[in-house]
């Protein structure tokens, strides 16, 4: 169960809580069988409690919403990009330690 401050995109939801986001947002492309994807889990939620206002934090289930997933090109999951300004500023694949994802989300908040 995810974290009530990580939020659950959509290809309907997308353009305005990611792409006019006006802070740097983590978004967590996974599948509810993908087994790595609920390794990094935990990890996603501890970033989203470490960096509540400052980063917005959510998920987008590949299955349900498979336009968003193959306009980035996501073809492995989890797959985690950290979208500024509406492009991508960082992008990881695979099940990685949560140092990985707090760099990214640090160098997204310097840049």
């Amino acid at each position: 169960m995810a974290s009530l401050l990580v939020k659950q995109f959509s290809d309907g939801t997308w353009n305005d809580e990611v792409l006019k986001s006006d802070v740097p947002v983590v978004v967590d492309f996974w599948a509810v069988w993908c087994g790595p994807c609920r390794a990094i889990a935990p990890s996603i939620d501890q970033i989203a409690s470490e960096y509540e206002g400052r980063v917005k934090v959510g998920k987008l289930d590949v299955d349900h919403n498979q336009q968003t997933a193959m306009n980035y090109r996501v073809s492995s999951i989890p797959t985690v990009l950290v979208f500024k300004g509406g492009k991508i500023a960082g992008q990881v694949v695979g099940a990685v330690p949560k140092a990985k994802l707090v760099q990214m989300v640090e160098d997204a908040l310097k840049a």
